[in-house]
C-alpha cells in the first residue's frame, strides 16, 4: 500500500469510529437528557477553568458555532446551562453550567469510566497512547493548514 491509501484507510476508519462513538455515547447518556453532542459541549464547559462563549466552545471542540448555539439553546431550555454576561463582549454571552447541568455531566462521566475500561479491554496502554498521539498529530496538521488558510490539496 502507498501512503495515500494508508492515510485514506485511517480517515475512513476514523469516520466509522466517530459514528460508533456517537451512537454508543447517545445510548450511554440518553436517560440523563443528554446526547453525545450535548455531553461534548457540557464537557468543554466543565473542563474549562473559565466560562466560555459559544464561539470559544465551538473552536475548542472543532464544531461550528451554529451547531453549538443550537445545542446551547436546547440545553438552556432544559435547564442544563444558563447564559451570563461577558465582560469582554456585550453580545457574546458566556455559557455556564447550571446545577442540573453539573449533575448530568458528573453522572455521564461516572458512566464513562466503566465504558472506557470496557473499550480498552484487550488493548495495551501503549497501543492506546500511540493511537491517540497519531490522531492528535493528524488533527494538529489539519489545524495548521486551516490557520494558514491552506484548505486546498497539496501541490
Amino acid at each position: 500500500m502507498n501512503i495515500e491509501d494508508i492515510v485514506t484507510d485511517l480517515v475512513l476508519e476514523t469516520f466509522r469510529l466517530n459514528g460508533r462513538l456517537l451512537v454508543s455515547g447517545d445510548a450511554l447518556v440518553a436517560d440523563l437528557g443528554l446526547t453525545s453532542a450535548r455531553w461534548q459541549v457540557l464537557g468543554a464547559m466543565a473542563l474549562s477553568p473559565v466560562p466560555l462563549s459559544v464561539a470559544q466552545i465551538a473552536r475548542n471542540m472543532g464544531l461550528t458555532r451554529q451547531a453549538v448555539q443550537r445545542l446551547v439553546n436546547e440545553m438552556q431550555g432544559d435547564g442544563l446551562v444558563r447564559l451570563a454576561p461577558n465582560p469582554h463582549h456585550q453580545r457574546a454571552k458566556l455559557v455556564v453550567l447550571s446545577a442540573k447541568g453539573k449533575t448530568a455531566f458528573a453522572a455521564a462521566m461516572q458512566r464513562q469510566v466503566a465504558w472506557a475500561n470496557d473499550l480498552a479491554a484487550g488493548l495495551s496502554v501503549k497501543q492506546i497512547q500511540t493511537a491517540a498521539a497519531t490522531l492528535r498529530r493528524v488533527r494538529q496538521r489539519l489545524d495548521e493548514r486551516t490557520e494558514n488558510g491552506d484548505n486546498n490539496n497539496a501541490q
